[in-house]
């Protein structure tokens, strides 16, 4: 929001600059993104002076130029060669003197020194267009005679400046969501801190009797959504331009000015934070005003021209036959003021911040009086406000007051009562602070004190709080010291020289101990940790029946249809990321993430009905790796990236947690091309891994394939909890080391011949590694052969040959009668 200085100062007298302003709106809260300057003329006309032509003759080398003199106030004439048509001795004219900076649109240029045909020129003779105080470009500027010859043009146009306060307000601090709204946080600072100032708030307009000329009927259907609506008419209204210095005001915060009418409710909406509305009450059918909901898919056509398929929990303002404005939204096309209007009906209103934040995001509309209802109003200045407009609109537009006002309030919006006691204020706040410092600025935050009572036996002061209505962000005790420690100072508390700690050990790793463990671990290995928006396409999981869309969770008022379903797997926001790299040229990846995944399913719902039990999240961390693992170089070959490689991180990461134990086999699914499932002892599904489906890369426009694991983090960490450490020396008698070429099975894998080993010697076997696989020429059709070495070793004496031969044979014996191998 950006905040005029001068502006400001209307309602706070204070001396202050703007950079020391925007320090001490900073130190309250209200954060100052940056401090510019404001000109009412771009460039401020520096370098433009009033000046007289002496001389024009025709230029000997053009039939359009004039070479003339021009007396600028200085020592010596200028002379200037000019095009323009109407150039004529004895004119005052404004001159552009040499190294002036003139601008057309965003671009500058510099008059420089030059010869036009031969003729030196020093300067230009400037039109409207040319500096910005105009449209006419048909010839130069031709001042009146009695314009003093060496005036500044910035002074004889009175070029307004002013510096702009761009202040960056949180969705909390609807109350400072205006000129005067800053002013008053700016003024309990002041007066805490001994700086002079005095706050500004206009009189309350008295507006002459009512000709009663016009009539409007109003009524309220959904009080609820509007617990306020007040209005007033005027006739004899002239829709023009507004003044030069309510235009000047707009455009310093970057309106742009529309017509006298409007530039008034926009004036008073930034100074007061009251949005208004003016109707051309001409437009009114039936001179009747109604409140209430839309009809489902009712069409409207906004101010924009664009026409809107309402829902019946839009809130409308409408005649005696259609709606005619987005109830604090948007107006509509037909019933706003334009340069015809006679009669105005002006709104001022309360709408129920929650109604008009539903239409708005629903819509898409996001205007400054949306803005301001969705955070909440000051209810009790609808009619202050209203008085302001109307008084505004007679004496610039020239109109009379047509009708009373009228105010529909059925049940009035009541001020917040909060007790605070001393005692945790000092608590709070970690020391103890003046109690008329803490009662002067509670004062300059509007915030009357009814009472202040002492209660001697705990030795403590309670007072009884009047919070307004308008600070719906304070309505506790703690809200109360929270602006008191903000207007008093954060930087004013002492900082205590000592740390009162206490210190616990628990042997269990809590959740972020174990995160970061593996976080550690994965980054050490190359992996990047990503985090990707929790919201996700809907699209994704269509014709998915892993994720089926049905599970989907949708969400209300989506920001785009890109972010329209919470996620059901952390995969497509991790080949969103990978798309987004190979896109830009980097193509070997590893990428890890943590996070939430959310679940609908009617099936999860109890014999209670309550309808969250249908909804599930749970966390969940996610390995992508694509590309290749290694570039080539002098000192080994190219290797791209392969499932194994995952799968290994993956065994790393269990080894980590101390999980052990886990059965691994092959299963269908439909994201993957081929896919490993990871179970607990009990059967319990521990994580998925697998090669991603080219349908689904296609998506994401991503060539290579994409290796993909999906760990459920939860289930880890219940596994991890119940892991013991245990220390064991280095064995001081030797590893044996023997191979077997097993022929089997092409279905048969690795890990059932591992199983099998670990169960036929659970004692001395230490390792089993695969290190050769074989498949082709002198092996039987479906066979393939595997080299598998095993360690043995024996912790308290030296393994004989007879105790090697025995658990060899043993390990043969079984392999031949469960996996029908034969030793090659």
């Amino acid at each position: 929001m950006n905040i005029s200085l001068s502006w400001l100062k209307d309602y706070i007298k204070t001396d202050l600059t703007a950079q020391e302003i925007a320090k001490i709106l900073t130190s309250i809260g209200l954060e100052v993104g940056h401090v510019s300057e404001y000109e009412s003329v771009k460039g401020g006309l520096a370098g433009l002076v009033i000046g007289e032509v002496k001389t024009c003759i025709a230029h000997e080398n053009s039939d359009h130029l004039h070479v003339t003199t021009v007396d600028i106030g200085a020592d010596e004439t200028l002379q200037i060669v000019c095009g323009a048509p109407n150039v004529a001795q004895g004119q005052k004219v404004v001159v552009a003197t040499i190294g002036t900076k003139l601008y057309s649109g965003d671009e500058a240029f510099v008059i420089k020194r030059s010869k036009i045909r031969g003729v030196e020129s020093f300067g230009m003779i400037c039109s409207e267009t040319e500096i910005g105080v105009g449209n006419s470009s048909d010839g130069i500027i031709v001042l009146p005679s009695d314009a003093v010859v060496g005036t500044l043009a910035k002074d004889y146009y009175q070029v307004e400046t002013d510096s702009v306060i761009e202040v960056d307000i949180t969705p909390n601090r609807s109350d400072a969501i205006s000129h005067y709204g800053v002013a008053r946080d700016l003024h309990a600072y002041c007066n805490t801190h001994g700086i002079s100032s005095m706050l500004v708030r206009p009189q309350e307009a008295e507006l002459p009797p009512s000709n009663g000329a016009i009539k409007i009927n109003v009524k309220v259907k959904n009080s609820a959504a509007c617990p306020r609506y007040a209005g007033i008419s005027l006739t004899g209204v002239t829709v023009a331009q507004s003044p030069e210095w309510l235009q000047n005001r707009l455009k310093s915060i970057g309106l742009s000015p529309i017509n006298n009418v409007v530039d008034i409710t926009n004036y008073l909406l930034h100074s007061f934070g009251q949005p208004l509305h003016a109707f051309d009450a001409d437009a009114i059918e039936g001179k009747t005003i109604v409140v209430r909901n839309a009809l489902n898919r009712e069409s409207f056509v906004t101010l924009d021209n664009v026409q809107r398929t309402l829902t019946d929990t839009d809130l409308m303002i409408c005649d005696a036959q259609k709606p005619i404005c987005m109830a604090g939204i948007f107006g509509g096309l037909q019933s706003g003021v334009s340069k015809t209007t006679k009669s105005i009906f002006i709104e001022s209103a309360y709408f129920n911040p929650v109604s008009t934040r539903k239409s708005a995001r629903h819509h898409g509309l996001n205007t400054d009086s949306s803005f301001r209802f969705e955070r909440g109003i000051n209810p009790h200045d609808t009619i202050y406000v209203l008085r302001l407009a109307a008084s505004m609109v007679v004496q610039i537009a020239g109109g009379s007051i047509a009708s009373d006002i009228i105010d529909i309030y059925p049940k009035q919006i009541e001020d917040f009562m909060v007790d605070v006691s001393l005692k945790k204020i000092y608590s709070l706040i970690g020391q103890n602070i003046d109690t008329q410092t803490i009662e002067n600025i509670l004062k300059g935050l509007e915030i009357d004190i009814l009472a202040k009572n002492s209660d001697n036996s705990v030795k403590d002061t309670v007072y009884r709080l009047k919070v307004p209505a308008y600070r719906t962000d304070v309505q506790r005790d703690i809200d109360v010291i929270e602006e008191i420690l903000r207007i008093y100072g954060y930087d004013k508390i002492e900082i205590s020289q000592s740390v009162k700690t206490s210190l616990s050990y628990s042997r269990k790793p809590d959740r972020h101990s174990s995160q970061n463990i593996i976080s550690e671990q994965l980054t050490a290995n190359g992996f990047y940790e990503i985090m990707n928006n929790s919201f996700s396409k809907s699209q994704y999981y269509d014709n998915l029946t892993t994720y089926p869309a049905k599970h989907n969770v949708s969400v209300m008022n989506a920001l785009s249809n890109d972010l329209n379903v919470m996620r059901q797997t952390l995969l497509f926001g991790g080949l969103e990321s990978m798309a987004y790299n190979i896109n830009r040229q980097n193509g070997n990846l590893k990428f890890y993430e943590f996070g939430n995944c959310y679940r609908y399913s009617t099936d999860s719902k109890s014999e209670g009905n309550d309808p969250l039990d249908a909804y599930t999240q749970s966390e969940h961390l996610g390995l992508w790796i694509t590309g290749k693992k290694l570039v080539q170089s002098w000192l080994h070959k190219e290797e791209k990236t392969s499932f194994y490689d995952l799968k290994a991180y993956m065994q790393n990461i269990f080894l980590r947690l101390g999980i052990k134990k886990l059965s691994v086999k092959e299963i269908e699914n439909n994201i993957f091309v081929q896919a490993l499932e990871y179970s607990t002892a009990s059967g319990k599904r521990l994580a998925v891994a697998g090669i991603v489906s080219k349908d689904i890369l296609k998506i994401f426009d991503i060539k290579d394939e994409v290796f993909y694991a999906d760990i459920l983090w939860d289930e880890a960490l219940a596994l991890s909890a119940d892991r013991s450490i245990k220390f064991d020396e280095i064995s001081k008698f030797p590893e044996v080391s023997r191979d077997l070429a097993l022929l089997v099975d092409k279905n048969i894998s690795f890990g059932q011949i591992e199983s099998i080993a670990f169960a036929t010697e659970k004692r001395l076997l230490r390792r089993v590694t695969l290190f050769d696989v074989y498949e082709g020429k002198n092996l039987e059709e479906g066979k393939k052969s595997y080299a598998v070495n095993f360690i043995l070793q024996d912790n308290n004496k030296t393994l004989t040959d007879s105790q090697i031969d025995s658990i060899m044979c043993k390990l043969q014996k079984n392999f031949e009668q469960q996996l029908d191998a034969k030793i090659r």
